[in-house]
C-alpha cells in the first residue's frame, strides 16, 4: 500500500471515528435533553398518552382525564370543583405546562417518575401506571372559606396546629383550570389580562402589608426578650407617640381606646398603635427581626409543598422605620400563610409543625411513596408561657375587643384583627386581616387561620379587619371544629 493510499484510509477511519462520536452524542447527550425540553411536542404526546394520576382531597378524586376527539394527544385533565381547588392543584395545560401540586408532582402523575417503575418496566421501557398526590385539605374549610370570601379578592389558608397539615388554601378571585387543559388561547389570553389576576395564588404567593396583626410578632418579642414580664404589665407608651427623630405622631383607630401605657393585653384588644410602634423601637429593629424570622419571615425556601413567596421584615432600618415595622407596616410583608403559621405556633404551646399541603404521594397500586405527614418537623419558636399569655391576650380580642366577629359560642377563639395601609399616604382601599385560632372543649380539634381581603365592595369606612376578614375566618374555624 503506497502513502497516499495509506494516508486516504487513515483520513476516511477519523471520519467514521468522529461520525460514530457525534451520532453516540446526539443520541446519549442532546437526546436526553431534546427529550426533556418542554416544547419538545412528542413529551406532551406522552404525557397525555394515557390517564394522568389524579389529586386526592379526602379519600375523592378532585382531578380527571378525558379522552380528546381530534389531535396527537389522547388525553386532557379535567377538574371537580375546578374554581375551588385552583390555588391547590394550579392547572395540568397541553400547551401552557403545569402549576402548582400538577407541576410539582407531573412526573409521578403521568408515569415517568422513576420510582413508579417495576423491574420488568425497567427492562422494557413501559411506561408504568400514574401515582397519585394525597393532599391534607379539608373540603368542608375549603368550601367555607371559597364561599364566605365570595366576590372579594382576597386570600385565606387554614392549619391544624397540631400536625401542620394545611387544611384550606383559597384564593378569590379564582378560575377554572379546565378552560387551560387543552390549550384554549382566548381562554389563557383572558386570564392572563384579567386586572383581578385570578391565576394569582394569593394566599401562598402574593405578600401585603400584614398590618396590625404584625403586633403578635412584636408582643412575642418584647416577651421573649424581656422587655415585659407579662401581657399585663403596663408598658411606656406614650399616647401619642411621635416616630424618633421625626415630627410625625402615629394615631390609633380609635381616640378614646385606653392607649396610653397600656398592657399588651389590652393593646391587642384595642391595637393601639403607639404601644407597638414604640415596643419595637426599644427592641430594637435586629430583635424584631429575629423574632420574625423564628415565625418564617424572610424564608426563602418555604416549601408546603409548592414554594411560596417569602414573607419579608426589612433590614437596614433607622428608628422611625422600625417603629413602622412595628404595627406592620414600612417594608413588612406577609402572605396569609405566613400569618396563619403564626397564630398556629401560639396556638401549639409556642411550637410551629412544618405546614404542608400534602399527606402522601403513592403508586398506581396505592402503595405510599413518600408520607409528608411523618416528614413534618417543628420547631420552637417561643417559650409555652409566653404562648400562653398571646393565646389569653388573643381571646379578650375576640371575646371583648376589634375581634368580636370571630366569636364561636361554646368555642374558644383568639385573634388579630389587622387594616394595612395601602397606597402613598393611605391613598387606596386598605387590606383587611384577620388571624386567630379555635380550640373546641368537646372535640379537641383546633385550627389556625388567616384571612386577607384585598379588595371588596364595601365602603372605604367599613373596611376593618373585623368587618371583612373575621367572618370569614369564623366561617373556616367552625367548619373545621366539626365531628
Amino acid at each position: 500500500m503506497n502513502k497516499t493510499i495509506r494516508r486516504a484510509s487513515v483520513f476516511t477511519l477519523l471520519l467514521v471515528f468522529a461520525l460514530l462520536v457525534r451520532a453516540t452524542w446526539v443520541q446519549f447527550y442532546d437526546g436526553k435533553a431534546l427529550a426533556d425540553d418542554n416544547n419538545n411536542r412528542r413529551k406532551a404526546i406522552e404525557a397525555y398518552a394515557q390517564p394522568l394520576g389524579n389529586i386526592i382531597v379526602s379519600g375523592s378524586a378532585i382531578t380527571g382525564s378525558a379522552k380528546t376527539t381530534g389531535g396527537d394527544l389522547k388525553y386532557k385533565r379535567t377538574y371537580k370543583d375546578g374554581k375551588l381547588y385552583a390555588a391547590v392543584t394550579g392547572y395540568s395545560s397541553q400547551v401552557y405546562g403545569a402549576t402548582q401540586l400538577e407541576g410539582l408532582y407531573q412526573s409521578l402523575l403521568d408515569g415517568t417518575d422513576s420510582r413508579l417503575k417495576n423491574p420488568l418496566g425497567a427492562i422494557t421501557g413501559r411506561r408504568a401506571e400514574p401515582g397519585d398526590v394525597v393532599t391534607t385539605i379539608d373540603p368542608g374549610v375549603q368550601k367555607a372559606a371559597y364561599d364566605a370570601l365570595g366576590g372579594n379578592k382576597g386570600a385565606a389558608v387554614a392549619i391544624d396546629p397540631a400536625t401542620g397539615r394545611i387544611l384550606a388554601v383559597v384564593s378569590t378571585p379564582s378560575y377554572d383550570p379546565a378552560t387551560l387543559s387543552a390549550g384554549d388561547s382566548t381562554a389563557w389570553q383572558q386570564l392572563s389580562q384579567d386586572p383581578a389576576k385570578p391565576m394569582t395564588n394569593r394566599a401562598l404567593r402574593q405578600p401585603l402589608p400584614p398590618g396590625s396583626t404584625f403586633k403578635l410578632v412584636v408582643a412575642a418579642a418584647a416577651l421573649e426578650n424581656g422587655l415585659y414580664s407579662s401581657v399585663d404589665e403596663h408598658t411606656a407608651s406614650p399616647d401619642p407617640y411621635t416616630l424618633p427623630g421625626t415630627t410625625r405622631t402615629l394615631s390609633n383607630e380609635n381616640p378614646d381606646a385606653p392607649c396610653a401605657n397600656a398592657t399588651i393585653s389590652t393593646a391587642l384588644q384595642y391595637s393601639c398603635n403607639n404601644v407597638f410602634a414604640k415596643m419595637a423601637v426599644d427592641l430594637g429593629q435586629a430583635k424584631v427581626k429575629a423574632m420574625a424570622e423564628k415565625f418564617g419571615f424572610n424564608d426563602q425556601s418555604q416549601d408546603v409543598p409548592v414554594r411560596a413567596y417569602p414573607s419579608v421584615y426589612p433590614s437596614g432600618l433607622d428608628r422611625a422605620q422600625t417603629a413602622l415595622t412595628g404595627i406592620g407596616q414600612f417594608d413588612v410583608t406577609a402572605t396569609p400563610l405566613q400569618m396563619a403559621m403564626v397564630s398556629a405556633a401560639i396556638a401549639n404551646g409556642g411550637k410551629l409543625v412544618s405546614p404542608h399541603m400534602v399527606s402522601q404521594i403513592s403508586d398506581g397500586n396505592g402503595n405510599v411513596l413518600e408520607n409528608d405527614d411523618d416528614k413534618a418537623g417543628s420547631r420552637q419558636i417561643v417559650s409555652s408561657s409566653t404562648a400562653a399569655q398571646l393565646q389569653s391576650a388573643m381571646q379578650a380580642v375576640v371575646q371583648q375587643g376589634t375581634g368580636t366577629n370571630a366569636q364561636i359560642p361554646g368555642v374558644t377563639v383568639g385573634g388579630k384583627t389587622g387594616t394595612a395601609q395601602h397606597g402613598e399616604n393611605n391613598s387606596k382601599t386598605p387590606y383587611a386581616w384577620f388571624t386567630s385560632y379555635a380550640k373546641s372543649p368537646g372535640n379537641g380539634k383546633e385550627v389556625a387561620v388567616a384571612v386577607m381581603v384585598e379588595q371588596s365592595d364595601a365602603a372605604r369606612s367599613e373596611v376593618s379587619g373585623n368587618g371583612l376578614a373575621a367572618p370569614v375566618a369564623k366561617a373556616m374555624m367552625q367548619a373545621a371544629l366539626k365531628n
